[in-house]
């Protein structure tokens, strides 16, 4: 009955991405945790497979920005702070090597609102390193939509 309910509605489990390259060239972006974990999800996720020499790849997937910040929101009446937002940004771009994009520069940007209380410092830091490392499984998924919604470059007119 239970199958028959989720059936209907539409749900359906993510199974594999279709990309629209066989082959994919992901070099280290400044931090090893992002291209670690697209590499990851791209190897274990689709059909298309990692390759080591940009030379040998359908698709390059190239990092021009990758930025963790920590923003004042607000202060206490005493003057220290209350709430911070962190943000977490990503820019990239995928092209063929030869002139072609299958995504032009594309900026990816997640926040997240943390309140703070001078009497758990350490806490609040543990927490802060927990929701970076949310943020970062969040900005990999939305790469990966990105990149199964990417379209293969036309050919140059000849």
């Amino acid at each position: 009955m239970f199958t028959l309910l989720v059936a209907g509605c539409g749900f359906q489990l993510r199974g594999t991405a279709d990309l629209p390259f066989d082959t994919v060239y992901l070099p280290p972006a400044n931090s090893p945790g992002i291209a670690l974990d697209l590499r990851r999800n791209i190897q274990s996720g689709t059909r298309t497979t990692v390759v080591e020499d940009p030379k040998k790849a359908d698709a390059v997937l190239e990092f021009a920005r990758e930025a963790r910040e920590k923003l004042i929101l607000s202060l206490a009446s005493t003057g220290r702070v209350s709430e911070y937002q962190l943000r977490y940004t990503v820019a990239f771009r995928v092209h063929d090597g030869k002139g072609g994009e299958f995504l032009p520069m594309t900026t990816v940007a997640l926040t997240r609102d943390v309140t703070f209380n001078d009497a758990a410092v350490l806490s609040k830091e543990t927490e802060e390193g927990l929701l970076y490392r949310d943020m970062q499984s969040d900005m990999v998924q939305q790469i990966m939509r990105r990149l199964a919604a990417a379209q293969r470059p036309k050919p140059a007119a000849q």
